[in-house]
């Protein structure tokens, strides 16, 4: 346990202290308490709305597309080797798939290529909230998928055999039996999907074009642009606490704890 300890210690809890001693510091590098009350006028209250709307959107269509797949991905006779070519595209770097749907939403792109094909004509994708939901939802759905497929593959044949017996349809039975086994799988998606989704700020600059700003934008913001060090790590401070909170909320007990 001491080489974990030391790790947590000097990459976890260093950099959260170090976060919460510099967001008592104005852009002056005075103490002050400035910062947080900054944080509670309607700018970052804004902010702070817009960044649990867009999280929330992401989350929820990357769970109404993940759970199906996911469902039927189990029932697949080669389900590992599907589950390893959805998982592959995670492994590819994030700036480089940014660079890559840049060229795919363009004005001259494979999407308004075939909008263009089917009679709709061209469009401007790249730079709106679209594109950003769409390429949001693309780089975190295996990340949705994996607790999922992992819970259901684990549920025991015989309960869903059990309802068919006792005359359950099969709605029913993923209503009453699948659906309620499976949301351990369910909660630990969207906690990894909701949370960095808070903090996004290199898919809101390169495609969304800094229309979509969130919480991570204002931090990269405020360190590397107005060199305001203090309110950047407020910022930070309070995404880190709405986390924990996050966590706590959606977390979950084992049956008989």
């Amino acid at each position: 346990m001491v080489p974990y300890a030391v790790w947590v210690l000097i990459f976890v809890v260093a950099p959260i202290l170090l976060l919460l001693y510099y967001s008592f510091f104005d852009i002056h590098g005075e103490f002050s308490l400035i910062n947080y009350q900054r944080f509670f006028t309607p700018v970052y209250l804004k902010l702070t709305i817009s960044s649990f709307w867009y999280a929330f959107i992401i989350t929820a269509i990357s769970l109404l597309v993940s759970y199906p797949t996911a469902y039927f991905l189990s029932k697949t006779k080669h389900k590992q080797l599907w589950l390893l070519l959805i998982i592959v595209p995670s492994w590819v770097n994030l700036l480089l798939k940014a660079y890559a749907f840049i060229g795919i939403f363009g004005a001259y792109g494979a999407a308004n290529y075939i909008l263009e094909w089917i009679g709709i004509g061209s469009r401007q994708l790249l730079f709106t909230d679209f594109s950003f939901v769409f390429v949001a939802v693309y780089n975190f759905i295996p990340f949705m998928i994996l607790p999922i497929f992992n819970a259901i593959n684990g549920l025991n044949p015989a309960l869903i055999d059990a309802s068919h017996d006792l005359g359950a349809s099969r709605r029913t039975t993923f209503r009453r039996v699948i659906f309620p086994l499976t949301l351990e799988g369910v909660k630990i998606g969207c906690q990894v999907v909701f949370i960095p989704a808070l903090s996004l700020f290199m898919l809101t600059r390169l495609i969304a074009g800094n229309r979509v700003i969130t919480l991570g934008t204002a931090i990269e913001q405020h360190f590397l642009v107005t060199q305001d060090w203090g309110m950047g790590s407020t910022i930070a401070v309070f995404l880190i606490l709405i986390m924990f909170i996050i966590i706590r909320i959606t977390g979950f007990r084992k049956r008989g704890a």
